[in-house]
């Protein structure tokens, strides 16, 4: 939340298997970061199914930045 403050867009991409790990860090330090979850899991991917993922979600994530 740093980089917001000083207006830069920031947030995250994680696997949606974190999700709740996540919820559960930004409520105990009382933050909401823009976040974009991804399908999990991603250490055994091709690369092929990693750029279908990225193509899936390339949408949000320019939103994410964008701040839109």
């Amino acid at each position: 939340m740093d980089l917001e403050s000083r207006g830069l867009p920031s947030g995250f991409v994680a696997s949606c298997e974190f999700e709740q790990a996540a919820n559960a860090q930004g409520k105990s330090l009382g933050i909401k970061p823009a976040r974009v979850f991804v399908p999990h899991p991603i250490q055994d991917r091709t690369d092929e199914e990693m750029a279908d993922i990225a193509k899936r979600a390339i949408n949000e994530v320019t939103a994410l930045i964008l701040n839109k």
